[in-house]
């Protein structure tokens, strides 16, 4: 594919991650017709676990906003998995993210500001979103971020 959103992929210098495969029983992705909901990306990077710890502990705000950051990048993994072009990309909707977060962690908002800021940068202003930004005691495999999202697309 070489769409106007591959080429802002390309001239940002960002190579997206290989998107991952179900660990259980769900799916990646299911789109019900011009919404694509996507499964909560964690933190791996071509099968890989990055970021392993909590928000406020092991981790501060600069290295939580690169942590969302790799969540959405696999967000528009699985997207063009779904539909085969980001050019099919008519709004990101809303994001959903959870930080793994110390019980004095209060950042989270700033932690995922590395996803919004990612969608924008990416899409425009078709990538600005709904979102939400919750601390939580624990994630999967000890990651430090969490993100699903929601995408419209063209037929």
């Amino acid at each position: 594919m070489s769409g106007k959103i591959d080429a802002r992929l390309t001239e940002l210098g960002i190579t997206l991650p290989q998107a991952n495969a179900p660990v259980a029983n769900y799916l990646p992705y299911v789109r019900s017709g011009n919404l694509v909901n996507i499964s909560g990306q964690i933190t791996m990077e071509n099968g890989e676990l990055k970021f392993i710890g909590k928000l406020g502990k092991e981790y501060h705000v600069e290295e939580g906003q690169k942590a969302a950051r790799l969540c959405a990048l696999n967000l528009i993994a699985q997207v063009r998995a779904a539909v085969g072009d980001l050019d099919k990309v008519t709004r990101v909707v809303k994001l959903n993210a959870f930080v793994n977060s110390a019980p004095e962690f209060t950042d989270q908002p700033k932690v995922v500001n590395g996803a919004s800021d990612t969608m924008v940068e990416i899409f425009g202003d078709v990538g600005k979103h709904a979102r939400s930004a919750v601390g939580v005691a624990s994630l999967p495999l000890g990651v430090a971020v969490e993100i699903d999202g929601v995408f419209e697309v063209a037929d």
